[in-house]
């Protein structure tokens, strides 16, 4: 077995996954994963067809974006992967979609607020949006700056308690502990994007669930007392 097997595994199964659960369409959106042992991750390769792809064209690239193992091009979006894996402590995975609900919240330069107990299952805030990018960073290293917005955007935000970020005019990114929670986190985030949409459409003067419920619907899945599952 090689020394990248693994996180070629985990990305590839993650990958395959993306239009299996209609999170993106063509060859739109990307997985990596990660090993801190080894400081390198494995991602997706650029442009190439989810049913076209096999463990093998995982391309794995170091944290300086240079590709150590691999025959084809990584992902475009490799540059923005690596500044979250430099930055974030503890994420193994990161997701990259164009899905529909959660791009249109991102398109519309909007956080998603927390309008219900299927939200604060999962996070106890509302989901972050960066600034939209100056013109001065699109000139520059797009796909690096891309991943200064997401810095940016979290300044006072634990990444370890949101693991998600909608990315102003461009769409969602999501993380976790492995390749496989982080495509679970975006699947995630498109449901909560998809109910606040349709919340807002049903009544465009609904507010934000209650602090007291939010609370306990964070806190008994993820608090020191948690409860929720085996």
């Amino acid at each position: 077995m090689g020394r990248y097997t693994e996180i070629r595994r985990e990305a590839f199964e993650a990958n395959i996954q993306i239009p299996a659960l209609g999170l993106a369409i063509y060859t739109f959106g990307n997985v990596s994963a990660y090993d801190p042992d080894l400081g390198v991750f494995a991602i997706k390769p650029s442009g190439v067809p989810y049913a076209d792809l096999k463990p093998e064209h995982m391309v794995v690239v170091d944290l300086d974006n240079a590709v150590v193992d691999g025959d084809l091009r990584p992902s475009s979006d490799t540059n923005t992967h690596s500044v979250l894996y430099r930055a974030f402590a503890g994420i193994r995975g990161i997701t990259h979609t164009h899905s529909t609900y959660a791009t249109a919240w991102a398109q519309a330069c909007m956080p998603i607020p927390v309008f219900g107990t299927t939200h604060a299952d999962h996070l106890a805030r509302e989901v972050p949006c960066t600034e939209v990018m100056s013109d001065a960073m699109i000139r520059g290293d797009y796909e690096t700056e891309t991943g200064n917005q997401i810095l940016a955007a979290f300044k006072g935000l634990s990444p370890a308690e949101v693991e998600m970020v909608l990315v102003a005019c461009h769409g969602p990114f999501t993380w976790g502990v492995s390749a496989e929670k982080a495509l679970y986190n975006s699947a995630v985030l498109e449901e909560i994007a998809r109910m606040a949409l349709l919340t807002r459409q049903v009544n465009p003067d609904a507010g934000p669930l209650k602090p007291s419920l939010i609370d306990k619907h964070y806190q008994r899945k993820h608090g020191k007392n948690a409860y929720y599952g085996q």
